[in-house]
């Protein structure tokens, strides 16, 4: 099992000690690094400032959001950056919400997440493979574009960059079953943003098509980890981000995160936070989170807890955990244990 850093997206700015957190993870042993994105720092940037200030590490975006560029701009971010840092890019991707999407990206979310996201790989690996010029005639991309609205002048076009690796790794953060399925089929790694080791059976059937693949195949959970005495405290980030995932990112009618607590058992608990939110009540959404939910989809405690926790870890498919973790002490401790 490999161990990567996840540093998400910023808050109100810059976290100085971020690149610091980075470079400890690579002196530590840490296989990859992580940069995300939500409706204010991007993810590409701050990952090409920490490329500039490593050397082996890889990197990746967990998750770049398909409505914030076209999936041709997306694929130059890649391949520039995959230039730039030796091969070590990986580019991860996320079809977000329709609250982000329509509220934030001024685009209407598409009535078939499934066919949008196959189309929008297609396109990138069009780009990367560079075997021709990038062609595509589908229900939300278009290449060249043929709507009414265009000239008609458009014409098919090949990257004038040769990609460095024309199979740079593509990840998805899936939640749904179908969402998953597919991502088993048409990608190289999977993000889950919730995974836990007690419950196999939520995943199980969606991750079936991986028996009939050959090659590597990525399944890289965020972990949320703190080496701690007071485990109810060392959960209550877990809880915070619990609870403005399931509460706040995504409507009552819709919310994919909701939906996923829902699957993992605890359905009347995430409708509960849901409506909290929703009235505004959020440091009780917070604490309706239940500590059972955030105990098992993180590693909080002792060294030994954790020591006996990552067991069950190492029983899953997971290839890799995605540390999120502010604290250089916990990273350490991880790489003990795990490398």
């Amino acid at each position: 099992m490999r161990l990567g850093l996840a540093l998400g997206y910023w808050g109100r700015g810059p976290d100085p000690d971020r690149l610091g957190l980075a470079r400890e993870a690579e002196r530590l042993g840490y296989d990859s690094v992580w940069t995300s994105e939500a409706w204010g720092s991007d993810a590409f940037t701050p990952l090409t400032w920490i490329a500039a200030h490593t050397s082996r590490i890889r990197l990746g975006t967990a998750v770049a959001q398909m409505a914030a560029r076209t999936p041709t701009a997306t694929a130059m971010h890649a391949l520039t950056l995959d230039h730039l840092s030796g091969g070590r890019m990986m580019l991860g991707l996320g079809l977000s919400g329709p609250q982000v999407v329509e509220g934030w990206y001024g685009r209407p979310f598409p009535a078939s997440p499934l066919t949008a996201t196959r189309e929008y790989v297609d396109v990138v690996r069009q780009v990367l493979r560079r075997e021709g010029p990038v062609v595509h005639e589908g229900r939300y991309h278009s290449h060249p574009y043929t709507g009414p609205d265009g000239t008609g002048l458009g014409r098919p076009l090949k990257s004038i960059t040769h990609p460095l690796r024309p199979a740079l790794p593509v990840l998805l953060g899936a939640e749904g079953p179908k969402n998953v399925a597919q991502t088993a089929k048409i990608a190289d790694g999977w993000l889950p943003l919730y995974w836990s080791p007690l419950r196999p059976e939520v995943y199980e059937e969606s991750l079936a098509p991986l028996a009939g693949r050959t090659g590597d195949f990525m399944i890289a959970p965020l972990v949320r980890a703190a080496v701690c005495d007071d485990i109810a405290r060392g959960l209550l980030p877990v809880k915070t981000m619990l609870g403005f995932y399931i509460g706040g990112m995504g409507h009552t009618s819709r919310n994919f995160h909701a939906d996923l607590m829902a699957r993992m058992g605890y359905e009347e608990e995430a409708r509960k936070v849901q409506r909290l939110f929703a009235a505004g009540r959020r440091e009780e959404a917070v604490r309706a989170v239940p500590d059972a939910f955030a105990d098992e989809i993180s590693l909080v405690g002792p060294r030994a807890r954790i020591a006996e926790r990552l067991e069950l870890w190492r029983t899953t498919p997971a290839t890799d955990l995605l540390v999120t973790s502010p604290d250089p002490a916990t990273l350490r401790v991880l790489a003990e244990l795990v490398l």
